[in-house]
């Protein structure tokens, strides 16, 4: 962890559209922060939400 330093802007999440915002921010020569909670990049939807219950859901039909 870094002490000391100066940002621009702070981004709260992980998830796709914090990554993306962070990206654009950065281009236009910001200094930028990520701030996460939990352990993995990627947010609720690619880790516990969307994706996989999609993916669940498409097995479990394949499986019946």
């Amino acid at each position: 962890m870094t002490d000391n330093v100066d940002y621009d802007l702070l981004i709260i999440g992980s998830g796709p559209a914090a990554m993306s915002r962070r990206s654009g921010r950065a281009q236009l020569g910001l200094k930028t922060a990520l701030h996460r909670s939990s352990e993995t990049l990627g947010g609720t939807c690619l880790n516990v939400g969307c994706y996989p219950v999609k993916a669940m859901l498409h097995a479990s039909e394949l499986l019946s």
